[in-house]
């Protein structure tokens, strides 16, 4: 077998030099997917009209576009047909269907959220167990900032099929009730200095004056008689739970050092 080393060498040049080009490519592919999203993002945002969620979504579709744009173009810089490729894909669709369930799912999730919106931009939420404020909706992650400032990234397809606690869809104010026992003998001092805490509580609603007030015995004991504090106060829904979790940690300071 006679080996031609000019055609050979032409050969890897040509794939060489194809090679090369597909690098310089998909550099560019990459930088232009980010300018796109900018672009699409920095165009949604002007006009005030649209939800920043939405901004969000389609700049990273606008994104995943150009990649898959130039995806091609790289496939067909190494003379791979897309007719083919696509003849190729549809054969085996069942076993990529099966293999990409999980991240189709979360695909089909991210545009169900984007249709329905159960929450924006800035809405403090409860799902799949996690708790935060919504950042942003990409197209399979959705991304929440905890309250001590702790990025969580959940899958959309968790999000979307978990049930939603959206602390932010009614504005207003709520009530936030805190029971606990107490010795009788304790029970006026504790009320007055749990009043104080609250009152100096910026998180309070406005008008909505907190109070303190025995709601039942629990042991009528003479020797040690217990009651039961409640404490209620008008807050945010969303400062619901910091306001509760203060009230608490305050009771137990005073209860210990009582």
């Amino acid at each position: 077998m006679t080996i031609n080393f000019d055609t050979l060498k032409a050969s890897l040049v040509l794939y060489g030099l194809n090679a090369i080009y597909a690098i310089l490519l998909l550099a560019i592919g990459w930088y232009l997917s980010g300018a796109m999203q900018r672009f699409v993002t920095r165009l949604l945002s002007v006009t005030h009209r649209v939800d920043p969620l939405v901004t969000l979504f389609v700049g990273s579709l606008a994104r995943y576009g150009v990649l898959a744009v130039v995806g091609i173009a790289v496939l067909q810089l190494f003379g791979i047909q897309t007719a083919s490729l696509v003849a190729v894909l549809g054969a085996t669709s069942l076993a990529i269907g099966l293999a990409l369930q999980g991240t189709l799912s979360n695909l089909a999730a991210g545009v169900m959220l984007l249709l329905f919106r159960p929450f924006h931009i800035g809405d403090e939420v409860e799902v799949a167990g996690k708790a935060g404020k919504v950042r942003s909706l990409s197209l399979f992650m959705t991304e929440l900032v905890a309250p001590d400032n702790t990025q969580i990234l959940l899958p959309n397809g968790q999000v979307w099929g978990a049930a939603i606690i959206n602390r932010s869809a009614y504005p207003g104010t709520g009530e936030v009730k805190v029971t606990f026992p107490v010795r009788a003998g304790a029970a006026n001092a504790l009320a007055g200095q749990i009043l104080k805490e609250l009152r100096d509580d910026p998180r309070i609603a406005e008008g909505g004056t907190p109070s303190v007030n025995v709601s039942k015995v629990i042991a009528t004991d003479p020797a040690t008689p217990v009651v039961e504090l409640t404490v209620s106060a008008k807050v945010k829904p969303s400062d619901a739970d910091a306001v509760k979790q203060r009230v608490l940690d305050h009771a137990s300071a005073l209860l210990a050092a009582a």
